[in-house]
């Protein structure tokens, strides 16, 4: 999982596409910032920011990268990216279809500097289709994909996101696998290549769960599959402490366990029950039963074959034990702490460079390595093609 001979030039800004390309410069990739000379990637200027006075969004996803500000509407500017392209392997972008054609530097247009490119796009509905130039964020993406419907437990109740920013990060996920993916093809033989993500589709793939239900009969509704609320044994309760702890017990085993180590063996039959009075009247001794302890009393007798959890904040998660085990938060040096690599392995690289880009920091060196000299740079400068 080492990328360090990949050079990526990555033209997204905010959340998902730096996301994706963190990722990839985290297993050791070259990734290259391409932003414009005015404002740059707009995370810059987010809050909250962290000690070292950048905005934590962007602290948090772009890491060991690099920044050059070219202005990819003048000629200069537009020339220099060409010139890196030539010595890239990968170009990422995020702008709505139809921009990257306007601005010339769309995958076939590119493909005359760099014939083993390997181009990704980005977007929220993808290249094609009706909705494909229609701007978006996360809540719509999920919309769109049919699960911000399954998270309502009834018509009165605003829909609520189940997870958070799953279009956004999951969508940057995929990226970077096909990007991964692109590479590997490209090293068997199969020459570069371009992918289209849309977010949207991305979170649809999320649905397999439902999705047969959904595609050959009624739509499923919040409350009517297993995994959507329908059988006690897979739900959230509310405890005596106003938190709350989960239970899947959906396998019998789990079930007999759980039921055995609350004292309540007269529940264990009613498992895989479809009678709807059955299912009200177990639901409600569950409801009862933890509600009569706090969520870590409940959590500190329990035992790990009872199939409970907590249901963490996002502070308490990440300070959770587990996590620690994992190493996944990273704290390095004056950097502030951070979400980490998502894997473990034997060469997944176990240091990075915590260092965060200032806009336009590398523009010079970046140009100096394809060729430009030292007066050429200043012309460009002084031109406002870069900065």
């Amino acid at each position: 999982m080492r990328l360090d001979s990949v050079r990526i030039l990555d033209l997204s800004r905010l959340l998902p596409g730096p996301y994706a390309t963190q990722l990839l410069a985290d297993s050791g990739a070259d990734v290259v910032k391409v932003e414009d000379t005015d404002a740059g990637d707009y995370a810059r200027y987010a809050s909250p920011t962290t000690d070292r006075d950048t905005a934590a969004l962007f602290d948090s996803v772009n890491r060991g990268k690099r920044s050059v500000a070219l202005d990819l509407k003048s000629e200069g500017g537009t020339t220099a990216f060409y010139r890196l392209v030539e010595d890239a392997d990968v170009v990422f972008e995020q702008f709505r279809p139809g921009v990257a054609e306007r601005l010339g530097i769309d995958y076939e247009t590119l493909l005359e500097y760099n014939e083993e490119l390997v181009y990704c796009s980005l977007s929220g509905y993808g290249g094609t289709g009706p909705y494909a130039e229609r701007a978006g964020h996360d809540l719509n993406y999920v919309g769109l994909a049919g699960l911000l419907d399954m998270t309502r437990e009834d018509e009165s109740m605003a829909p609520q996101i189940p997870g958070y920013q799953i279009g956004d990060l999951g969508g940057g996920l995929f990226a970077a696998f096909s990007i991964v993916g692109g590479l590997l093809s490209r090293e068997l033989g199969n020459g570069g290549e371009y992918v289209d993500v849309a977010m949207t589709d991305v979170v649809a793939s999320f649905s397999q769960a439902v999705a047969y239900d959904a595609l050959t009969g009624d739509g499923p509704r919040p409350g009517e599959t297993r995994l959507t609320g329908r059988v006690p044994w897979y739900d959230v309760y509310e405890t005596a402490d106003g938190r709350y702890v989960t239970l899947a017990a959906l396998e019998p085993k789990f079930w007999r366990a759980f039921c055995e180590e609350v004292d309540r063996e007269d529940l264990v039959a009613h498992h895989d029950t479809e009678d709807p009075a059955e299912l009200t009247a177990v639901r409600e001794e569950l409801a009862d039963l933890f509600a009569s302890r706090s969520r870590d009393d409940w959590l500190d007798e329990l035992s790990d074959e009872t199939m409970t959890g907590p249901v963490c904040t996002p502070a308490e998660a990440l300070a959770h034990p587990q996590l620690e085990a994992r190493g996944l938060v990273e704290r390095s040096g004056d950097a502030p702490p951070r979400v980490g690599f998502p894997a473990v392995g034997s060469n997944v690289p176990d240091s990075h460079d915590e260092s965060v880009p200032g806009h336009g920091e590398h523009t010079a060196d970046l140009l100096a390595s394809v060729g430009y000299d030292d007066d050429e740079i200043d012309d460009l400068r002084g031109a406002g093609a870069i900065r």
